[in-house]
């Protein structure tokens, strides 16, 4: 009796043990299939959009760069030589003006009252002399009287010379052609020698004025073109006209001196200026635009696009050489035809699948221009 109450309750428990069995299979089994939907519900990664061009050769002239300084091939404060008072201004601030152009008139009256006086006194030198060679020959004077007299008319005349010179002192004008500043001169404004009355520069041609380290001289030479260019968007070329015969001995650089056209004036003196030498001949360079690269403490490197249907992102690193506008020169870890990641990179590594979208490309030009005028 004993015996058959304790297996039935054997098999009770082994009933209900195999029912919790079955309720872990049945939750672990729920459970799974629960986390499997879930998998499947997770969106498959997208591929990043990113530019990309083709890396081609191209030619690159080397040049050397300096930044330099605008002159006037002449330049000038005009000013009074003589005290006076202002008359008449006949310029306008900013005006172009001829050389022999009068700026300022000077108020001459007593001046020319004088040089009338000099001139009478002149004009009665000359009728004594002419009459005393009269009586010279009926040998009514002397030679020495006539000496005298032809002295007394050089001196008249030198006096006359001597006003007439002061006079066309205060008539003021340009001394070349060119373009004149700002001036405060009014009628009526007592002007002492020396003060100055407007500024006048020559604009066309203009002169750049720029240094370069004594290692690079040898590369360079009088009528070597150059290409000067600056914020206000202009860019030109000209030749060097002057290469100076000393060295700083505290920055071991020259001075050289270039003229460049400037038919429009647009470049003005004192504005700076960069300035590009070529020298040497042209090399073939591996050519990418600058935000292709990525800089890093332990090396730069790009993108490089692999695969057809779908293709992936591959770092490479490279090595950099020199640049020109938006463009950098790369010596190694690239071959020509390659596809390269132009913009984008920061949301790349490797093996991530790309689309190029080419509809906005970054700036790749050899020689940028600012874009606002």
């Amino acid at each position: 009796m004993a015996t058959t109450r304790k297996a039935s309750i054997r098999k009770r428990l082994l009933i209900m043990f195999g029912l919790v069995l079955l309720l872990v299979a049945v939750l672990g089994l729920l459970k799974f299939l629960q986390i499997r939907q879930l998998i499947a519900s997770i969106p498959k990664p997208q591929p990043q959009v990113v530019t990309a061009l083709e890396v081609k050769n191209e030619s690159w002239q080397p040049q050397l760069d300096a930044v330099g300084s605008l002159v006037a091939v002449r330049g000038v404060s005009v000013a009074s030589e003589i005290a006076g008072l202002v008359r008449e201004v006949r310029f306008v601030s900013g005006q172009d003006v001829k050389a022999g152009a009068v700026l300022v008139q000077l108020n001459a009256d007593a001046d020319i009252a004088q040089a009338a006086s000099l001139q009478a006194a002149v004009d009665l030198a000359a009728s004594v002399l002419a009459r005393n060679k009269l009586q010279l020959q009926a040998k009514a004077v002397s030679q020495a009287q006539i000496d005298a007299d032809e002295a007394n008319l050089r001196a008249a005349r030198a006096n006359l010379a001597q006003q007439q010179a002061l006079i066309a002192k205060k008539t003021i004008r340009a001394p070349f052609d060119g373009r004149l500043g700002i001036s405060t001169v009014a009628r009526g404004q007592y002007l002492n020698a020396g003060d100055k009355i407007v500024t006048l520069q020559a604009l066309d041609p203009i002169y750049v004025d720029f240094s370069l380290p004594q290692r690079d001289l040898a590369q360079v030479r009088v009528g070597q073109r150059v290409r000067l260019s600056n914020d206000a968007g202009a860019s030109v070329e000209g030749r060097i006209t002057a290469i100076s015969p000393l060295v700083d001995a505290k920055t071991r650089n020259a001075q050289l001196r270039a003229s460049v056209a400037n038919p429009d004036k647009v470049l003005l003196p004192g504005m700076f200026a960069r300035v590009a030498i070529e020298s040497g001949e042209a090399r073939p360079y591996l050519t990418l635009p600058q935000t292709a690269i990525t800089y890093n403490p332990y090396g730069s490197t790009v993108f490089v696009v692999e695969g057809g249907d779908k293709p992936t992102a591959k770092q490479v690193f490279v090595t950099t050489g020199p640049t020109r506008g938006d463009q950098v020169a790369v010596l190694t870890g690239i071959e020509a035809g390659q596809k390269i990641v132009t913009s984008g990179q920061l949301k790349l590594k490797n093996g991530t699948e790309v689309k190029i979208d080419n509809r906005v490309q970054p700036a790749n030009e050899p020689n940028p221009r600012p874009q606002e005028k």
